[in-house]
């Protein structure tokens, strides 16, 4: 090989590493900007959450959040949300997971679920501590309803 054959080699290798590190970051900056809009779609969701309880004095029913679900701002990012009302009482604590919504991406970010608590507080759990304090929480009768 000459000199200017290993040059050309040298550039398209370069060329293609260089493309090859920004798709990576492009789908793992797309992933993170989905998972913020789920954070935040849900965090709209615990304003109306809190609001409605102080209003009403208890979390709303589950025909109401089907009502409003679709207005809220980033709902298409939410997914399929389970709320959980029916299953929380008076003694349920405040760090209680009232809603939660699955999400899977491919990158670094990984499985989690966006969780919003009865407090109104919102966070990612990746799905292994999800699935742990999901079921502290859940009873039988929840577990069989949901696995029908």
């Amino acid at each position: 090989m000459n000199r200017r054959q290993k040059d050309i080699l040298i550039d398209c290798t370069i060329v293609i590493v260089v493309t090859a590190v920004a798709i990576v970051s492009m789908i793992n900056f797309k992933d993170w900007v989905n998972r913020s809009e789920a954070i935040r779609a849900m965090q709209h969701l615990a304003q109306v959450v809190l609001q409605y309880r102080d209003e009403h004095g208890s979390v709303p029913p589950q025909s109401y959040i089907d009502t409003i679900k679709d207005n809220l701002e980033g709902h298409v990012r939410l997914g399929n949300l389970i709320y959980r009302a029916q299953w929380l009482d008076l003694e349920s604590t405040p760090d209680e997971i009232l809603a939660y919504s699955e999400k899977k991406y491919r990158s670094f970010i990984g499985k989690g679920f966006v969780v919003l608590r009865l407090d109104g507080t919102v966070e990612w759990l990746d799905k292994k501590k999800f699935q742990i304090i999901l079921n502290q929480q859940q009873n039988l009768l929840e577990i069989q309803m949901l696995q029908k």
